[in-house]
């Protein structure tokens, strides 16, 4: 650990790709874990354009229960330790797969999201997006002020993700000395890439996870244990 300080000490450009372990320690359930259920549905029968189209008013109640839960998490340390490293390195990108917006509340203001914000929502009639953080929403489905009906602004399953947002990620997997690859399962597309984008241009891919992942085949180091705990040890004394 103390030899992983000292290169985190000298590098200066840097990314991060964090997945739902993160979040897991402020209490939200993974998607694929545990409590992942909801009304006997899986999410992958809800979280698709076609159930929308099918019963937007299901899809909702299920994101309004999702919010909820969100509503009432913090930060954990692993998202605070993340904020700080963001003021310490002069070129440093937070690329998340998480919806769930906790990387802002830390602090962290140059942050990707891949997978869109469950906080925004976007007009299915002018395609305007906004905040939106009524919890629950006053009307399900909400509506936009144009009559337009409001779809939670995420990407869903048989979905592109933003093409602005792949294109700053994988800007930032080209351009990082250091990749560190926190609480993700590194199977899903495309983000499971970078690491190894950073490791073909003999960069250094630090994982941080509670169990062995396909990225550890690849990681130049890995750290086995919960985010919260294990990377604020890791930063321990390195922005000194």
């Amino acid at each position: 650990m103390e030899e992983t300080r000292r290169l985190l000490r000298t590098v200066r450009k840097v990314a991060v790709l964090t997945g739902a372990g993160v979040s897991a320690e402020s209490g939200i359930p993974t998607f694929r874990g545990p409590g992942g259920l909801w009304r006997n549905f899986r999410p992958e029968e809800l979280a698709t354009p076609e159930a929308f189209a099918r019963d937007p008013r299901l899809v909702w109640e299920w994101y309004a229960w999702r919010r909820e839960m969100i509503a009432a998490a913090r930060p954990n340390a692993a998202h605070l330790v993340l904020a700080r490293m963001e003021e310490f390195y002069p070129d440093f990108t937070l690329i998340t797969q998480n919806i769930d917006g906790l990387h802002h509340a830390a602090g962290s203001r140059n942050v990707v999201e891949l997978h869109g914000n469950i906080w925004r929502v976007r007009c299915l009639r002018e395609g305007k997006i906004m905040e939106h953080r009524e919890v629950p929403p006053a009307q399900i489905p909400p509506t936009c002020a144009c009559g337009g009906v409001l779809r939670p602004d995420v990407v869903w399953f048989g979905e592109a993700l933003p093409e602005a947002e792949l294109n700053r990620a994988f800007a930032a997997a080209q351009a990082c000395e250091l990749m560190l690859v926190v609480g993700t399962s590194g199977v899903v597309q495309p983000a499971a890439s970078l690491p190894y984008l950073v490791r073909r241009r003999g960069g250094t891919v630090i994982e941080v996870n509670t169990e062995c992942t396909p990225i550890s085949q690849i990681a130049t180091r890995s750290f086995f244990g919960p985010a919260a705990r294990v990377l604020p040890e890791l930063w321990e004394g390195v922005a000194v």
